[in-house]
């Protein structure tokens, strides 16, 4: 993902509650549903890298503690990782709340 939005959020609510607001937000902003939420991982604080409101969260040390980087995948990029990885891509769950 090369383009998204940054959404801060250090309030003290869930993992789970501030990827889904931050979904919602994006929504409503730019009328299309995001695929990938990027994480500093000191923000996963214990949870795992899985699927959240149907966004896939992963960890990043690019991205600050506390941010949020959501969006949409290219198509492109994402046809020449599946090309590299297809095999070695774990499965995602839903993280319960």
């Amino acid at each position: 993902m090369e383009i998204g939005m940054l959404w801060f959020d250090d309030g003290k609510s869930s993992m789970q509650e501030k990827v889904s607001q931050a979904v919602n937000f994006y929504q409503g902003k730019f009328g299309e549903t995001p695929t990938h939420c990027l994480v500093h991982p000191s923000t996963l604080d214990g949870n795992q890298e899985g699927l959240i409101s149907g966004v896939k969260v992963r960890k990043a040390r690019n991205v600050m503690p506390n941010h949020y980087w959501i969006g949409v995948e290219e198509a492109s990029k994402k046809s020449r990782r599946k090309k590299k990885v297809k095999q070695s891509e774990p499965q995602l769950q839903e993280i319960a709340a």
